[in-house]
């Protein structure tokens, strides 16, 4: 079924079309949720509310790009809905908690991952969204552009400066002493 067919089914009430139309994008939302958030915790509740969004905004869906697309503008929304209401609060840190250390390819993984996942908190949120719709969701400059409502221009720029303040922050002089700080 394609996904026109799949919307009409979904405006007719049809749940079981919109968890069939969810399921191709929804590994890329919840990368895009994490990435803006920071935390899994904050990251549930950013996909549950652009979930829910999406289903009572079937009928604003124009088609003028990929239910995909638009998902994914809803998720960093609402994740960065999700975070302005925890400004202000501790950062969650109950991530690490889940995971066992040790010397496997998988530890070192979580490692890295949860350093990215801390840089990117670090960055300025324009950064953060432009580089996390690019490199997460793989929306083109000028879907985050309008997204964002500025030049594609300044997405660029964005994206540029944030992959610059990423390698800065990444650096291995630098996460030791973030990691005190956090």
């Amino acid at each position: 079924m394609d996904e026109a067919e799949l919307i009409e089914r979904c405006r007719a009430g049809d749940r079981a079309a919109f968890a069939e139309l969810v399921a191709p994008s929804r590994e890329r939302v919840w990368a895009v949720c994490v990435r803006i958030t920071g935390n899994r915790y904050d990251a549930e509740d950013a996909l549950q509310d652009a979930l829910i969004v999406a289903w009572q905004n079937l009928d604003k869906f124009r088609g003028t790009a990929a239910f995909g697309t638009w998902l994914y503008r809803i998720a960093s929304n609402a994740a960065l809905a999700v975070v302005r209401t925890r400004r202000g609060e501790v950062l969650d840190e109950r991530v690490e908690d889940e995971y066992v250390s040790g010397e496997t390819p998988l530890a070192e993984s979580v490692v890295d991952g949860d350093a990215v996942r801390r840089a990117l908190f670090l960055l300025p949120e324009q950064f953060r969204v432009a580089i996390v719709l690019r490199e997460y969701a793989q929306l083109g400059y000028a879907e985050i552009a309008a997204h964002q409502g500025v030049g594609v221009q300044t997405v660029k720029s964005r994206i540029r400066r944030a992959r610059m303040q990423l390698a800065d922050l990444l650096s291995p002089a630098l996460l030791g002493a973030q990691e005190v700080a956090l």
